[in-house]
């Protein structure tokens, strides 16, 4: 099937700009003026067929990350790049030989002939450099690209197996940089820096080797005086840079910490008049970087110029001993002009190489990053022989659970419960109760440190993720909407489904005249995070999203506790079909939603401590008693202050 404006794509969506910028809504899609060039555009477009991605919830390469872990599956192409690699540079250094053959051949004995043989030998050096260096610079661009691209998805399935505390103790933007600067220093360090630094390497063991023959008494002077200096220079050069590439690593990721958080918030920090106040710290944070970036700058400036002063010295010394072996005629012109190419070519590597180095610990620094976040193990791992859960009836069984986001603090200890295939339950007690851990432990978002949470009879911990979680539905009590159409939203967990099963899902909760009213139906896109629609639109489209996805076990996080009253009615009513002979995990907060519930359980004190019906509760003057009268007398003042009492 050839690519073309897919549905939730930005071209979909064009029809609805115009009513969006009169509405004041954020703007989306392809201005119309366009789209005729778009349409033009896209009937060029290859045909782009479908990936064929497998996700594992456990790693499959459980080694450390690290470059050389890394490219070892890659071995093949990495051998043909040094084949590359040697052929350019062997071309490349060979041109002071042949010159050092032109004088000596040619030019002191007055043979044209050879003199021009030789040059034809010269030219066709520089053409074989010319073709192996084009030929290695598109190898290893292509190799690195395809590289990175696996590192990317590897990262990101990385992410997606890490359990949620992982993401309530790290930062979004930490996150974001591991995914952005630490990754592109990796794609510089692949495509052309570790290529370059081999290239110079050899380079270098070249010249070396040459200048020994050439005259092994120049080669002992420039060795003895410029290897030591240089060596010396480059041990403290790596331990200045070591720190200060871990230090720049560190303080971007600060950068796009508070970045993140800045704009994600921004409504907030509006509201309470801190933006100056957050622009002095963002400041602050940026001024860090740069005092990082300023220590290695420095570094540089003392190693760099540092390595041309040894070079420029190294280079007097040799044409000054060179210049008399010449005079006694130990050795001859060509034999000088050679070893002073040479030696300047020798230098050459080495700043080459310093430079590189700055490349290389950047990269490292990044690897080590990403060695770490690659190495976070998942709370949550699926055992190798886990079989699929067969289809439930909605049965849950909680026997003696003990759980704590920290272990040493347990929110839950040794709690029993049975929810009834079907039955609505409902969960009430205090914040941080422990109300909204059931449920994570029943979706297996997190294990018990003991006891077992079985569904239908099955530990969760014995069946495939993918088969659990299949049948359980969860709605938020803020819904989360994605960048794409109202179809590609509702359609989330069955991306198969057709439109008419996406538009029985809508008339199903009652978003049907929603739907209508937009310019484009399904194909209308959701604003980031849904800003374009109300608390109750996207509440309902998350219910039409369960809905079509079609679970035995549903759980519900309040969700009617941020809605008016005509939204709430409408997504009780929603609620009612959603419900409709399945097992609901309802955490209340507001009694009147408890109230409806089949059975309620109080949650408090790391336990259940009452269990029953709403009029069993209530008769039994418990906890739930009390909170239920509280609420009825809050209740009851409302409604006394809004008829005017």
């Amino acid at each position: 099937m050839g690519w073309g404006p897919p549905a939730g794509s930005p071209f979909a969506g064009a029809g609805a700009n115009a009513t969006n910028a009169a509405s004041g809504l954020p703007f989306a899609g392809i201005p119309s003026e366009l789209r005729e060039r778009v349409e033009r555009e896209l009937e060029h477009e290859p045909e782009h067929p479908a990936p064929e991605v497998e996700f594992h919830h456990v790693d499959p390469d459980p080694r450390p990350f690290t470059l050389r872990t890394f490219l070892q599956p890659h071995l093949g192409a990495l051998v043909v790049a040094a084949v590359l690699v040697i052929v350019e540079t062997v071309a490349l250094t060979a041109g002071p030989f042949i010159t050092r053959l032109a004088i000596d051949e040619g030019i002191t004995p007055g043979e044209f002939d050879t003199l021009l043989a030789i040059s034809l030998v010269y030219l066709a050096s520089i053409v074989v450099n010319a073709l192996a260096g084009r030929a290695r610079i598109a190898f290893t661009g292509t190799l690195g690209e395809r590289l990175m691209e696996q590192l990317r998805i590897r990262v990101f399935s990385h992410l997606q197996r890490l359990p949620l505390g992982f993401y309530t103790e790290e930062k979004a933007g930490r996150l974001m940089t591991r995914m952005t600067s630490d990754i592109d220093a990796l794609t510089q360090l692949f495509q052309e820096g570790l290529v370059q630094l081999a290239v110079q390497a050899l380079t270098l063991a070249i010249i070396t080797g040459v200048l020994i023959a050439l005259d092994p008494l120049m080669a002992a002077v420039t060795l003895l005086l410029v290897v030591p200096a240089m060596f010396g220079l480059t041990l403290w050069f790596r331990s200045a840079s070591d720190r200060g590439y871990a230090a720049v690593r560190d303080r971007i990721a600060d950068v796009m910490a508070d970045l993140q958080e800045g704009l994600s918030g921004v409504r907030i920090i509006t509201a309470h008049n801190r933006r100056r106040h957050n622009v002095v710290h963002h400041r602050n944070v940026v001024g860090a970087y740069r005092d990082a970036n300023d220590y290695t700058a420095k570094v540089g400036a003392i190693y760099g110029p540092s390595t041309e002063a040894i070079g420029v010295v190294g280079q007097a010394v040799i044409l000054l001993v060179g210049g008399r072996l010449v005079l006694d005629g130990r050795i001859s012109l060509g034999d000088l002009f050679a070893f002073t190419l040479y030696l300047t070519m020798f230098f050459a590597p080495i700043q080459q190489i310093v430079q590189l180095y700055n490349q290389y610990q950047q990269g490292q620094a990044a690897a080590a990053k990403l060695r770490d976040l690659l190495g976070t193990p998942s709370a949550v791992v699926e055992r190798a022989d886990a079989r699929e859960l067969p289809p439930i009836a909605g049965g849950i069984v909680l026997e003696g659970v003990t759980f704590g986001y920290d272990p040493a603090a347990p929110v839950l200890r040794d709690v029993d419960l049975e929810i009834r295939p079907g039955e609505t339950f409902a969960l009430v007690g205090p914040t941080g109760a422990g109300k909204s851990t059931v449920a994570k432990l029943v979706t297996r978002f997190y294990d018990p440190q003991s006891g077992r949470v079985l569904v239908d009879g099955h530990d969760v911990r014995d069946v495939t993720l993918r088969s659990l979680r299949g049948q359980i539905g969860v709605v938020p009590q803020e819904p989360f909407l994605f960048h794409g159409s109202i179809r590609d939203n509702v359609a989330f967990g069955r991306p198969d489904a057709s439109d008419d099963d996406v538009r029985e899902a809508c008339r199903a909760v009652g978003i049907d005249d929603l739907v209508d009213r937009m310019p484009d139906g399904l194909d209308t896109p959701c604003h980031e995070r849904g800003v374009s629609l109300s608390s109750g639109e996207r509440q309902l489209l998350a219910l039409a999203r369960t809905f079509l996805y079609r679970p035995r076990v549903v759980v519900l996080d309040e969700a009617t506790s941020n809605l008016d009253l005509q939204s709430e009615t409408k997504v009780e009513a929603a609620l009612d079909v959603l419900l409709d002979g399945r097992t609901a995990i309802v955490i209340a907060h507001r009694l009147s939603t408890a109230q409806r519930a089949d059975r309620i359980a109080v949650i408090d004190d790391g336990g259940v401590v009452e269990l029953g019906t709403h009029d069993e509760l209530v008769v039994a003057g418990g906890r739930y008693a009390a909170m239920w009268a509280t609420y009825a007398s809050h209740l009851g003042e409302e409604r006394t202050s809004s008829t005017g009492g």
